[in-house]
């Protein structure tokens, strides 16, 4: 097949051209001009004068170029507009097949080119794999579901108000809202370098409302670790039941994981006294882990990088405790290399292990009876004892710097203020401002002259 190269244009709908197409095509000057129809290259309209030149650049006669044109298949111009604009002229470019276009024009192309520049990105250790991950995700959960059969040159702000409509339809808060609109816009930001779009669609606002995590008090604290000790000792099995929805059809823990191991009291432990996530709970192991006696009895904890942050952690010298107990039980099964996990070692996957870790952490807070959320119905998580742990050093530390806290939890003061030490009030810590100084400084003498 011939190929012939066309300076890109404006383009235009069929119905629009055929309103007035003389007054059309003297507004696009020597520029050519794309008539589509549904969408899709119907056919291009140049000026004669365009057309003498265009057969000239090419060296060759215009009945040649005509018949080569009879054989040309064409395609979109960058970008694409119901309103002509002439603009000057521009690089020739090649047109392409319409086919090339339309295997484009949409979502499920962006998306696959999309995760094949993150994971690039991951190569180059610009990101992270489980961001990728994330990222999958939703686009299947909602992205595709919605914008599958809209072509991403057709996408305007309708159709962005309607997505954030389906997400609010779905319960979901408007930080995820907001973290959904982050990947929709990489989509549209593509779409635009390809061609696709002209420029990205205005977004609709959202809001992010700041919601912080629950925490426990130092009462129940106290007595969700008591009620996992107390259950592990007397092996009693998890109910087949769930407190909501009656039987199961399938219980989806393993028969091992129905009886409830120490590990979950050494977790509620070492979680409220090492600041740590529970995503470092799944991948933490003995050689990460250092026992430190010195001054200050603590643990370090080289832990892999999370959230962008690599520095080494230190605990409470109540994890020191919690450490030593839980190693000189996996020693005894064999369990204690520097390769094995801290937590359930016997599971190798991991995500598996985190899981039941949560499982077990809803079953015992029932069983301690309790409850499930808090005064402003947040949900209590296993993430909790993250937000415990911060909370406890806050209220009960002597003197604590905050910029030194946030970055031994590998978070920083701004996370901490807005979801951390945003519950904090003043009647936590009435004590302190209560608080007077213990002498007064003295006063100096007055000059006399």
């Amino acid at each position: 097949m011939s190929s012939i190269y066309i300076n890109t244009g404006s383009l235009i709908g069929l119905d629009e051209f055929l309103s007035s197409p003389q007054s059309i095509v003297d507004a696009c000057g020597d520029s050519s001009l794309l008539v589509l129809h549904d969408n899709k290259p119907a056919f291009y309209v140049l000026k004669p004068q365009a057309w003498t030149a265009l057969c000239k650049q090419l060296g060759q006669a215009s009945v040649q170029g005509l018949e080569t044109l009879g054989k040309v298949s064409v395609g979109l111009p960058d970008a694409e507009t119901h309103v002509v604009k002439p603009r000057p002229a521009q690089t020739v470019e090649r047109v392409s097949q319409p086919q090339t276009f339309e295997k484009k024009n949409n979502f499920t192309a962006l998306s696959e080119t999309l995760l094949d520049i993150e994971w690039e990105r991951v190569s180059r250790q610009e990101l992270s794999a489980s961001s990728v991950g994330i990222q999958k995700n939703r686009l299947d959960a909602h992205v595709l579901p919605f914008f599958r059969y809209i072509p991403p040159s057709q996408v305007t702000h309708v159709d962005l108000d309607g997505f954030v409509s389906r997400l609010t339809k779905h319960a979901l808060s408007s930080t995820t809202i907001s973290q959904y609109f982050v990947l929709v816009r990489k989509l549209l930001k593509l779409a635009t370098r390809q061609g696709l779009l002209k420029e990205v669609p205005e977004f609709p606002k959202i809001k992010v409302v700041t919601q912080p995590r629950s925490m426990l008090s130092l009462h129940d604290y106290s007595k969700l670790a008591r009620t996992a000790l107390k259950l592990s000792r007397a092996h009693v099995a998890s109910p087949e039941i769930k407190s909501t929805e009656g039987q199961r059809a399938r219980f989806w823990v393993a028969p091992r994981n129905r009886l409830l191991a120490p590990d979950m009291f050494w977790v509620i432990r070492f979680m409220a006294n090492s600041f740590v996530r529970p995503g470092d709970l799944r991948q933490l192991k003995h050689k990460h882990v250092t026992v430190v006696r010195g001054q200050n009895v603590y643990l370090r904890m080289n832990l892999p990088e999370t959230k962008k942050h690599d520095k080494p952690m230190v605990t409470m010298q109540a994890a020191v405790q919690v450490y030593e107990s839980l190693l000189r039980h996996q020693k005894a099964q064999g369990l204690a290399g520097p390769e094995d996990y801290l937590f359930l070692p016997a599971e190798k996957d991991r995500n598996y292990a985190l899981a039941v870790l949560g499982f077990w952490f809803k079953w015992v807070m029932r069983e301690a009876g309790l409850a499930s959320t808090d005064e402003r119905d947040r949900p209590k998580t296993l993430y909790c004892l993250r937000h415990t742990s911060i909370m406890f050093r806050l209220l009960y530390g002597q003197g604590i710097d905050m910029l030194t806290l946030a970055r031994n939890a590998r978070t920083s003061v701004q996370m901490i203020e807005r979801f951390y030490a945003s519950s904090l009030d003043g009647e936590m810590n009435v004590a302190m401002i209560q608080s007077r100084r213990s002498s007064r400084p003295a006063r100096e003498p007055l000059n006399r002259v």
